[in-house]
Formats: C-alpha cells, sequence, structure tokens
C-alpha cells in the first residue's frame, strides 16, 4: 500500500499547499458535466452529482452553487488506510469554528476551508506539525 499509515508522521510531516481560487460546491440532477467544465472533483450520490470547481466556471456557466471555499492540499503522502489524520485536522479546525470539506485523492488530501478563512487555516495546520495544536 502506498502512502504513510503513522499517524505521529503523517502530523509531523505536515505541510500545506494554498491552491489559487475560490472554489464552490454544484449538484448536477442528471449527472451531465456542461462541456468545458473541469471539475477538482466530481462525485455520484443518489440525489445528483456533486462537482467542486472554480466559481469563475460555474458562474460562467450559470450552475447554481454553495460554500464558496479555498483549497488547501496537504503535501504529505499520507495513505487510504491511514487512520485518524483527517479526523485530528478536522477536530482543531472545529476547535475554531471552522468547518472544512475533506477529499482524498491518491496521493492527498485536499481541505476545502471557507472562503476568508484560509489564513487561519493554514495557521491552525502549521500549528499541529509543530506539536502545538490538535
Amino acid at each position: 500500500m502506498s502512502g504513510e499509515t503513522d499517524l505521529v508522521i503523517l502530523l509531523q510531516s505536515l505541510s500545506a499547499r494554498l491552491a489559487d481560487g475560490v472554489y464552490v460546491f454544484v449538484t448536477l440532477e442528471d449527472g451531465v458535466v456542461p462541456a468545458g467544465l473541469r471539475p477538482r472533483m466530481m462525485f455520484r450520490e443518489a440525489e445528483g452529482t456533486t462537482l467542486i470547481l472554480l466559481r469563475t466556471e460555474a458562474e460562467e456557466h450559470g450552475l447554481a452553487f454553495e460554500f464558496p471555499c479555498r483549497m488547501i492540499t496537504l503535501e504529505v503522502h499520507s495513505s487510504l488506510a491511514a487512520v485518524g489524520f483527517i479526523a485530528r485536522i478536522a477536530t482543531a479546525l472545529a476547535r475554531h469554528g471552522m468547518g472544512v470539506n475533506p477529499v482524498s485523492g491518491f496521493y492527498h488530501d485536499h481541505l476545502f476551508v471557507p472562503e476568508g478563512r484560509a489564513a487561519e487555516a493554514l495557521r491552525i495546520l502549521s500549528e499541529i506539525a509543530q506539536g502545538k495544536a490538535g
């Protein structure tokens, strides 16, 4: 299995990168993604297909959206089987009244935090890596 599973190593080696742009969540009932859209994530649910994409793309295509947010990529290569990593991060953010929508990719975890709170989230993540939070 690829990626790190040891929670202590994951937390100590935690570094984060803020992506450019503001992201939003969109749902499509029919699941048909309009031509030209390049979602960061797509997930099919019984009620519809969720897309995470740049707000500018959603606006250009006239799509209704929710939760304007910033994407933070956790630079450590965490295993998909790692236990407690996202829970520790989500708990630390929750202590500061911040919701987070995490998405796990094969190589990295990505956090979608409320627009306007990215700097605070990055500070909290740095504190976690230094053993000062979480």
